[in-house]
């Protein structure tokens, strides 16, 4: 039988809690000689946890109280927010449904395309960004073996739970989903989400003291129950005896049983840790909520990143630079080999600030662009040309604000500038191109990154070898926001003219000028940078999927350039990242003249996946 007002069942009766003596502090940080059911620990050297059950494993080694959750985007809000103002750890429950419907979801990912309605799209991009990512959340089987091993005593569940024989021994309670059962289960009082933010973000900052959670609605109860299952009255055997044998029958947990639990659940000691403060924690963008609840829950700092880099933001460099130990939640983050290198690059205190919006050493993740485009003086070859420093830079500037209106991250102004130009005749040289002199394109680079912005100097190279190009431009790339592009459109194999057909750029001449860029980068102790490469065909770079992306100094972005209507723009941009490598960063170009029409800012915002830079042609 279940009680109206709370219809989750139990899986089997429940036994009172009676008569054990629980030590203060159940989650205490400390080693193995803290007195108390639930102990944390924090490892000497970066530790990489990918997920829930790397994270309980690596921070605990026993816990009273854990919280189980459902699978799907607001239970686990809930519960994650719940795990936290307890102070008790949280799994997630992944079914065999769950993994057929992210499968499903996975396979549909093509249907966006068929949508003209943008809040449609958007809603079907946030279910295939939830359900569409890699394998998340433990079956029922490890989740009863973690609960042996933290030698669990009480479990919350959240949402439709069957813990099966993970139940077994334990006190389990199902959360009610609404805001009265969240203060009965944790003393607090919740409020409701913020429903633009971050989730993963919202669980990392969250306010243990006054938490925001989601309601969500509990496992229904059977309708022939719905309307009956009054709590007996304490004292009245008889009501309590039929009770008892009702719900010995269905193999649930009696509505008296079901309240007695809950409030030995909210009897709890206080649960909450104090962390260690010479540890920090960092959640990666796929950090899941469980993992970074846990880690709030035994009282850890937690760094929400919007890349799985400890270069990320100041505040990561800074807690690296203090020495203190590193444990980075999500996948994004690696090995551990690959996390101690990261980490090493972000203690290297002669590496210069990036100065940009969002801070950190990172270009991308963590900020989008917005470009004009063109080369100083020549109005036919893009918006650019046609403006001085400083009206290019107003120009920027009103596209970035324009664009940031639709997006979290902060939107940095930027200019792409032509730096070399293709040419119809050979020119002394021979190589069909010209580089423009640093003291031309220096104004535009001042004036850009004066203004807190990045400047991006594109290479047309003829016949000549994009790697003798770049280096003729050592001086402004020595500087910390001023990247590389590479356009494939200009590259000409001998006997080949500009304009008269499209170039092609084979992987080996991009990795060559990865390569040197990186180490130059390194060299002279420089943030990360970006090395963009124009694509509109996939001959342009025909052997793509050999491209390095193994470069922790760069940031690799594919800018497709397509234009005309929105229909072949998006053919375009469907064929340019089909297999694209997932470390390579996509941009968009909104052509003035071209598109037919031009997408406006929350047309281009809409686009899936968002792009990371937009430029004006």
């Amino acid at each position: 039988m279940r009680s109206p007002h709370r219809p989750s069942p139990w899986r089997r009766p429940l036994a009172l809690f009676a008569g054990l003596s629980l030590a203060a502090g159940l989650v205490a940080c400390g080693g193995p000689d803290d007195e108390g059911l639930t102990r944390t620990k924090t490892p000497d050297a970066p530790v990489a946890a990918a997920t829930e059950l790397d994270a309980s494993e690596t921070l605990l080694d026993s816990a009273e109280l854990v919280v189980v959750s459902a699978m799907g985007p607001e239970v686990e809000r809930r519960a994650a927010a719940l795990a936290v103002a307890a102070g008790a750890p949280m799994l997630t429950l992944r079914t065999d449904a769950d993994r057929r419907h992210m499968e499903q979801v996975r396979e549909e990912g093509g249907r966006l395309w068929e949508i003209d309605d943008v809040a449609e799209a958007r809603a079907l991009a946030a279910d295939q960004s939830y359900w569409g990512r890699e394998a998340t959340g433990s079956d029922a089987a490890e989740i009863a073996a973690e609960l042996d091993r933290l030698d669990a005593g009480h479990v919350v569940t959240v949402g439709a739970v069957d813990l099966g024989a993970g139940a077994e021994g334990r006190t389990v309670v199902a959360d009610p989903g609404d805001a009265e059962g969240f203060a009965e289960l944790t003393g607090v009082e919740p409020a409701e989400p913020e429903e633009e933010r971050n989730p993963a973000r919202a669980i990392a900052e969250l306010d243990r003291k006054h938490p925001t959670a989601p309601g969500i609605d509990p496992e229904p109860a059977a309708p022939e129950q719905a309307a009956e299952d009054p709590i007996p009255p304490a004292g009245d055997e008889e009501a309590e005896a039929a009770d008892a044998e009702e719900a010995e029958a269905a193999g649930q947990a009696t509505a008296a049983e079901a309240e007695r639990a809950r409030r030995t659940i909210a009897e709890l000691p206080e649960m909450s840790g104090h962390g260690d403060p010479d540890a920090v924690v960092l959640a990666g963008p796929d950090a899941p909520l469980g993992a970074i609840a846990t880690a709030r829950a035994v009282g850890h700092e937690v760094l929400w990143l919007p890349a799985g880099d400890p270069r990320a933001t100041d505040a990561s460099v800074s807690a690296v630079r203090e020495g203190r130990s590193v444990i980075a939640l999500g996948a994004s983050f690696g090995d551990a080999d690959h996390l101690a290198r990261l980490t090493e690059l972000a203690a290297d205190e002669e590496v210069e600030e990036l100065g940009l919006a969002g801070g950190g050493q990172l270009l991308l993740p963590g900020r989008r662009m917005v470009a004009v485009y063109g080369h100083p003086g020549v109005p036919a070859m893009g918006v650019m040309g046609e403006e001085t420093p400083a009206e290019a830079v107003k120009d920027a500037k009103t596209r970035a604000q324009a664009f940031a209106e639709h997006v979290e991250e902060p939107v940095v102004p930027m200019f792409e500038i032509i730096a070399s130009v293709a040419q119809p005749v050979p020119g002394e040289d021979g190589t069909f191109s010209v580089p423009a002199p640093v003291s031309e394109l220096e104004p535009y680079v001042d004036a850009i990154t004066e203004a807190g912005g990045y400047a991006v100097l594109d290479l047309q190279p003829g016949n000549a070898r994009f790697l003798d190009q770049a280096k003729f431009y050592e001086e402004l790339l020595a500087r910390p926001n001023v990247g590389l592009a590479l356009d494939a459109e200009w590259k000409m194999e001998p006997g080949q003219v500009p304009a008269t057909e499209v170039g092609h750029v084979e992987a080996e001449e991009v990795n060559e000028v990865a390569d040197w860029l990186a180490s130059f980068t390194r060299e002279r102790g420089l943030p990360q940078k970006m090395l963009m490469l124009h694509q509109f065909q996939l001959q342009m770079i025909r052997d793509r999927e050999e491209v390095r992306t193994d470069h922790p100094e760069l940031a690799l972005v594919l800018h497709a350039d397509g234009h005309g209507t929105p229909g072949q723009k998006f053919d375009t941009w469907n064929v340019m990242k089909q297999d694209l490598q997932p470390e390579i960063f996509l941009a968009w170009k909104n052509f003035i003249d071209e598109d037919q029409p031009m997408f406006d800012p929350a047309q281009t915002a809409a686009i899936e996946p968002t792009p990371w830079v937009v430029t004006y042609q």
